[in-house]
């Protein structure tokens, strides 16, 4: 069943940059500056850092875009699918936890959304099984946010 809905017609999932970068002063304020410069909208952000070296992980609106720009830049980065689940309260962060739990699928690790069209929260998850978790989060009444959801 989850593999039907990712193949539906206009349904995309939503891909997220891990770009690997020297943990320095204004590192992520250059990148942020060079995207909004091409008119690439940051839609989400997080930042994982160790002494020396940094993974900023950033969803934009258009990846395409980002992707040529990382490419032409040379960044060293990796293209991930991760799920975006919509969030309204701390109510369904709840039920989405609870879901995933009960499925058994690991959530790798989460952040939530900068913004998104229509006022709506996301939390973002990078899980071992995303067709197995959009499944059993559709089952759960939570909705997956798509691509074209989070595109302005």
């Amino acid at each position: 069943m989850a593999s039907e809905t990712i193949q539906n017609p206009g349904w995309e999932s939503v891909r997220q940059f891990s770009i690997f970068a020297d943990n320095k002063v204004g590192r992520l304020n250059d990148i942020v500056m060079m995207l909004a410069s091409h008119d690439i909208h940051i839609m989400s952000v997080t930042s994982v850092d160790t002494t020396d070296n940094v993974i900023i992980r950033i969803i934009v609106d258009y990846w395409q875009q980002a992707l040529d720009f990382f490419h032409e830049q040379g960044f060293a980065f990796s293209l991930n699918e991760v799920i975006v689940a919509e969030i309204n309260t701390e109510q369904d962060l709840k039920r989405v936890t609870c879901a995933l739990v009960q499925a058994e699928i690991n959530i790798h690790y989460a952040y939530p959304m900068l913004t998104r069209p229509g006022g709506k929260s996301g939390l973002v998850m990078r899980l071992e099984d995303n067709d197995l978790a959009i499944a059993v989060l559709a089952q759960n009444g939570i909705r997956v946010l798509c691509h074209t959801d989070i595109a302005r």
